[in-house]
């Protein structure tokens, strides 16, 4: 593959740019964790973590890069033994399966887990001097939260970021967005909604005639599935063990994740290799690419892109099915208002630890989560087969989006009934309907379509393309992390900046 274009660096590739990063690090006295130990954060210094203690999480000081981890308890300053999740009960899933979620809004900077993706792909081109935090600019193409994260990223490492996203998106990324880049002109809005990314690879390939602007493309940088597998697929695996520890029954039966840029979903490989477990692929109903060779408009932001990503292994997806943004938009308003909340307390019982725990379910969220519940009943899974899935991030994203889910479903007004009717149809009435079990040829089928975006599209040679069929391009892809922690750990030698903090 074309390391230069996707981010699999592995040795020095110019000296100069090198040296000049190192000393702007050690001038700002910057310091850079490994992946080690975003996977792991008790290899982080004690130090560290003790200089962290003084430090919020959104601030924007260089050591909140110590805190781009699953391991941030709900305050979001104090470390968690056990990454933070919830466990939803049968109450309100309406299966007997249990449902795991690991908490995304627990992230630093963005309460939102894109950040971890932004930090592994810029990391290595800077340790590699690929990157020049000192005369590049940092380009984030995304839907939303990945931008969010590499304005944030770029920020703490001194260099200026630049997000690219579609104009459609909720007014809470644009208001963030806004307070965190260093001119106005550097959120760049292209036309469209969630699944409108051949408009923002268009402008992306405008910017890029400038030698100046660096384009992290999500969709194609290995370093976000890397990161994923490593640190995501590592958390999930903790949790799951803590919860088998207290009941040994348990069986990991399958990760769900919907597709953005596919990062996320690389937790499902970690996950297959340790337990045998299935990865499920979730997408929009409205913009079936998966299923249908399908296209459209959704509103589950953060996922469904109309397009097969570069970094998605698809040959190693086991299941691929579809949620309507109707049941995210209308679950947003059971979840996230007292009325819907009273409802499930009251009428269904769900306990009152899992209510409080709501807030940290956005749309892309509660996506998932549907994903699990269907997958569960495809499969006739029972108390003792566990299905884990992430929440990307969190509710506070979305009250615009609430507003106007409210005035769509509901113009008069989300009440008792209203609430009965949601659940009734999205929870309750959850069945396996469009989903497939995905054989060799419809593994194919997916794997082919991204032909059209990369090969016609992108410039990614068709060599370059079909070597991702193979199962020993991903296995082999695992050895860079530790590459990268080599390289990672030479640059703070050389800057100094961990001595002290």
């Amino acid at each position: 593959m074309p390391t230069e274009v996707l981010g699999l660096e592995r040795e020095l590739v110019d000296a100069d740019v090198l040296e000049r990063s190192v000393t702007r690090f050690r001038d700002a006295q910057i310091a850079l964790p490994t992946f080690a130990q975003l996977a792991d954060p008790t290899l982080i210094p004690a130090e560290v973590r003790t200089a962290l203690e003084r430090i919020g999480p959104d601030e924007p000081h260089p050591l909140n890069l110590f805190r781009v981890h699953w391991y941030n308890a709900a305050d979001r300053v104090s470390p968690a033994p056990v990454p933070e999740h919830l466990v939803l009960p049968p109450e309100l899933t309406g299966i007997e399966a249990p449902v795991v979620v690991l908490l995304g809004d627990r992230f630093p900077l963005i309460g939102a887990h894109k950040v971890l993706a932004a930090y592994g792909c810029l990391v290595p081109r800077l340790v590699t001097g690929r990157f020049d935090p000192g005369r590049h600019r940092a380009v984030w193409p995304s839907t939303g939260n990945y931008c969010r994260g590499g304005v944030a990223i770029s920020h703490l490492l001194g260099c200026r970021g630049v997000a690219v996203l579609p104009e459609g998106m909720s007014r809470e990324r644009f208001a963030w967005l806004e307070h965190w880049v260093a001119e106005p002109g550097d959120v760049i809005r292209t036309p469209g909604t969630e699944s409108n990314v051949k408009e923002i690879y268009d402008e992306c390939k405008r910017l890029a005639a400038d030698p100046a602007n660096f384009i992290f493309n999500q969709f194609a940088e290995f370093g976000n599935h890397v990161v994923h597998y490593a640190a995501t697929g590592a958390a999930l695996a903790h949790v799951f063990e803590s919860l088998q520890a207290a009941r040994p029954e348990l069986r990991l039966r399958a990760f769900v994740s919907a597709t953005g840029s596919a990062g996320t979903i690389a937790a499902g490989d970690f996950l297959k290799e340790r337990y045998g477990s299935l990865t499920v692929a979730v997408e929009a109903l409205e913009c079936p690419t998966m299923l249908l060779n399908g296209f459209g408009e959704h509103n589950i932001q953060g996922i469904g892109d109309k397009h097969i990503p570069l970094i998605h292994n698809v040959m190693a997806t086991d299941v691929a099915l579809a949620v309507s943004d109707r049941a995210t938009d209308r679950l947003g308003l059971l979840l996230g208002t007292e009325t819907g909340r009273a409802h499930l307390a009251a009428r269904r019982g769900v306990p009152r630890h899992v209510l409080d725990g709501l807030d940290a379910l956005g749309l892309s969220s509660i996506c998932n989560v549907l994903g699990a519940i269907k997958t569960a009943k495809h499969f006739g899974l029972g108390p003792e087969d566990v299905v884990v899935t992430v929440a990307t991030d969190g509710a506070s994203m979305y009250s615009s989006e609430r507003d106007l889910a409210l005035r769509r479903y509901f113009p008069g007004g989300f009440d008792e009934v209203a609430a009965a009717e949601v659940f009734g149809e999205h929870l309750l009435g959850a069945t396996d309907d469009h989903l497939r079990e995905l054989t060799h040829e419809e593994r194919t089928r997916i794997f082919n379509l991204g032909y059209y975006t990369w090969v016609e599209q992108q410039g990614v040679t068709l060599e370059e393309f079909e070597a991702r069929r193979d199962p020993g391009f991903w296995t082999g892809m695992r050895e860079i992390v530790s590459t990268w922690d080599r390289l990672v750990e030479e640059f703070n030698g050389r800057t100094g900046a961990l001595e002290p903090v």
